[in-house]
């Protein structure tokens, strides 16, 4: 039995693109050159907010830019999902919301997305050469299959695989994220029943080794019956207003948001 949650969460989509995001430096693409602002995608992250409570999953090199957009100066806890570059590079930045709430944040990730920040970002978990501008501080939990309760709002990990890296995907209440995948084992179907929402990795129409095609991203949501199917991660091989998609399935875009 999956943990509930009453309370009301809104959700919003902090980045929608890539690792390179979206438009891509040097690209003449119509994408790339397009004015429609849901074709200027950041990296991907997601903010999730109740009536009390700010959490974040991953911080992006885009990181700084998404919380200004979003007028957060207060987090409770950042979850990573995995410790490539476009999920991890701005937390550094986490330093200004440590000054703005006086404490150190509580971070939560997996044994391998952990050992990773230790060397990306080494100054933060050692004793500082020098204090100057400080280093971001943060307490880490290890995530393991238990659910991880925040305020009251229930994340559910799910372990998925993005190419031969351990990855995790989240649900909260009837919404669930799943980026950077392109493998769910069937012992993780459970969690992901009866969803209103699910945000799931759909990098292009085109196949990649490491991230779900959109067909692929579709049929592997149809397992789970979600009343709504979002992709995200997305490049800039498809126009926003010309992705050519079934009924019930649409494209994130930064900014999107809604409630579950």
């Amino acid at each position: 039995m999956l943990p509930n949650t009453s309370k009301q969460i809104k959700i919003t989509i902090l980045g929608s693109g890539t690792s390179s995001g979206v438009p891509l430096i040097g690209c003449k693409c119509a994408t790339c050159r397009s004015i429609d602002p849901h074709d200027k995608r950041l990296r991907a992250s997601l903010l999730i907010q109740s009536d009390n409570t700010n959490i974040i999953i991953d911080t992006t090199p885009d990181f700084r830019m998404q919380m200004l957009q979003n007028e957060i100066d207060y987090l409770d806890a950042i979850f990573f999902t995995h410790p490539h570059f476009d999920h991890i590079g701005g937390f550094d930045d986490i330093r200004a919301l440590n000054f703005a709430m006086h404490k150190e944040i509580q971070v939560y990730l997996n044994q391998y997305t952990l050992d990773k920040l230790h060397k990306s970002f080494y100054y933060a978990f050692e004793v500082p050469e020098q204090m100057g501008g400080g280093v971001p501080l943060c307490t880490h939990h290890l995530i393991t299959d238990d659910p991880i309760d925040i305020n009251g709002l229930v994340f559910t990990p799910i372990n998925m695989f993005h190419g031969r890296i351990p990855d995790l995907g989240y649900r909260i209440g009837n919404f669930a994220y799943l980026t950077d995948t392109n493998f769910i084992p069937e012992s993780e179907y459970p969690k992901l029943q009866n969803l209103d929402f699910l945000v799931i990795d759909g990098l292009r129409p085109r196949p990649h080794p490491t991230h779900f095609s959109f067909d692929e991203a579709i049929a592997q949501a149809k397992t789970f019956n979600p009343k709504r199917i979002i992709l995200t991660h997305l490049t800039h091989d498809v126009k926003h207003s010309e992705a050519d998609l079934p009924d019930g399935v649409e494209l994130a875009y930064d900014g999107m948001q809604f409630s579950v």
